[in-house]
């Protein structure tokens, strides 16, 4: 019997020994599951129909597109780019991976493999910070977007390590459904506006959308003149997400952010069952998930003011003696309770191609009511572009180096760090890096005596995070 058994683990050594080489110097193939590894996303997954169908409530939506956020995506799922594409390296698609490490690459993107990385701090002010969906990220989540060249060894002699992309500190996702219905019914007036002035020809037509002052536009020998457009772009669409205004809506962004970060292909991108990246999977992430993605975004609890008494209540009227709130302005209402969503979505015309809609005075987000029926988003800002001045500017060579859209200052007490790279560690360092266009305001808080500026912080330090975000889901 001893022998018998020896002879049994011989036999299967001999075996091991056989096979192992084998599996320690050939990488599986793409798109080729090894044994006991399956994709990180499970079934079941969510499709387009299911959702404008109604066949899922809110919380059932929300569900799915927490998965899709809270998701470590694998390459089994088609994480990652595939094979390198020699035209256009920089792409998501066909991007080299850092070191050849056939993973991530870091320095454009392929950093993560899940949104919450990235979004994740609910609260920056409590030591320890505080976990929570959808939060800010530290500087280490810092993105690194279109980088060709990183001197970090400041060969060139700038005195610094010169970097000529961009370098983007993660915002919080809370609230975000308001600020998009602010949005759309501004780009919806600016487009009413743009109108007008087709219907017009030769009248230089002021573009004003919730009190903002986009500058003007005309129409005269069968075409615009939008010279005179400012803080947007020419086709007068108000993107609120991204530092600069790229994105006008949650979905959008999410769109890009997927490609980029994560190396996740939207089929509404690619197209059903094409495998544009070569990486052997095709339907990376379906058109219905990143509805529910979207929707789940949108959903978030926004914001409120909490805390800091009579020092904050004067802080505020401060802040607002001083400018500060031309730009932060406090608070904007809509028309509308109900954020809808589009596929596919025409950024000039947000009414087209709906397929759900979400009343925000209701729970999970309860929006104040406004007086007209809709909503109240405190959000401090204009969702406008300005011109930050040379200091803040980037190194790309794009002619939006210097411009940024206002910052949204709900929840800036647990969202250090500050400004669009997180360089500015203290809200007192973030307030006197500010230039360009905020250059007066800046010299006006330099000004104030020290008490008042403890005032101004106060107020600040009052605009809070929610406690608790997305607790119903499961």
């Amino acid at each position: 019997m001893e022998f018998k058994a020896v002879n049994r683990r011989h036999r299967a050594a001999a075996f091991l020994l056989l096979i192992l080489p084998i599996g320690l110097t050939t990488a599986p193939a793409w798109g080729q599951t090894p044994p006991g590894e399956r994709p990180a996303l499970k079934p079941p997954r969510i499709t387009q129909s299911q959702i404008a169908s109604g066949q899922f409530n809110l919380h059932q939506v929300r569900t799915h597109g927490l998965r899709i956020f809270a998701t470590p995506f694998n390459k089994l799922d088609g994480y990652g780019d595939g094979p390198i594409n020699p035209a256009s390296t920089t792409d998501p698609g066909g991007r080299p991976t850092l070191q050849n490490n056939g993973t991530f690459l870091r320095a454009n993107g392929l950093d993560s493999q899940t949104c919450m990385e990235c979004h994740s701090i609910l609260s920056a002010a409590t030591v320890p910070f505080r976990f929570g969906i959808g939060g800010v990220g530290g500087a280490n989540n810092n993105a690194m977007g279109g980088a060709t060249e990183i001197d970090v060894n400041d060969s060139q002699g700038n005195g610094y390590a010169f970097y000529n992309g961009r370098f983007i500190n993660p915002p919080f996702v809370l609230g975000s459904g308001g600020v998009e219905l602010v949005a759309k019914e501004m780009t919806t007036r600016l487009q009413a506006r743009k109108q007008f002035a087709q219907q017009n020809p030769g009248t230089s037509v002021p573009l004003i959308a919730k009190g903002v002052n986009f500058g003007v536009i005309s129409f005269s020998n069968g075409s615009f003149d939008t010279s005179g457009v400012i803080g947007v772009d020419p086709d007068l669409v108000v993107r609120p997400f991204g530092r600069k205004g790229e994105f006008a809506t949650v979905r959008a962004f999410d769109v890009g952010a997927l490609a980029f970060h994560l190396g996740m292909q939207p089929v509404e991108s690619v197209g059903y069952n094409q495998d544009a990246d070569g990486d052997g999977v095709v339907n990376e992430i379906l058109i219905g998930e990143v509805s529910a993605m979207s929707i789940f975004g949108t959903n978030l609890e926004p914001p409120k003011r909490r805390g800091g008494g009579w020092p904050a209540q004067v802080g505020s009227q401060i802040f607002a003696a001083i400018g500060c709130t031309d730009c932060h302005k406090p608070s904007m209402t809509t028309q509308s309770r109900m954020l809808t969503y589009s596929f596919p979505e025409i950024e000039t015309d947000p009414s087209a191609n709906v397929f759900y809609s979400v009343n925000l005075r209701t729970p999970p987000t309860k929006f104040p009511p406004s007086p007209g029926g809709g909503i109240r988003v405190n959000m401090y800002s204009d969702l406008k572009r300005h011109d930050m001045g040379p200091a803040l500017a980037e190194s790309t060579g794009g002619a939006l180096d210097a411009q940024f859209v206002t910052a949204r200052l709900w929840g800036i007490a647990d969202s250090a760090p500050y400004l669009h790279d997180g360089r500015a560690l203290t809200l007192t360092d973030a307030i006197l890096q500010h230039g360009g266009e905020a250059q007066q305001q800046r010299v006006n808080f330099s000004n104030l005596p020290g008490g008042l500026k403890r005032r101004v912080l106060s107020f600040l330090r009052s605009l809070r995070t929610p406690r608790r975000v997305a607790e119903d889901l499961d």
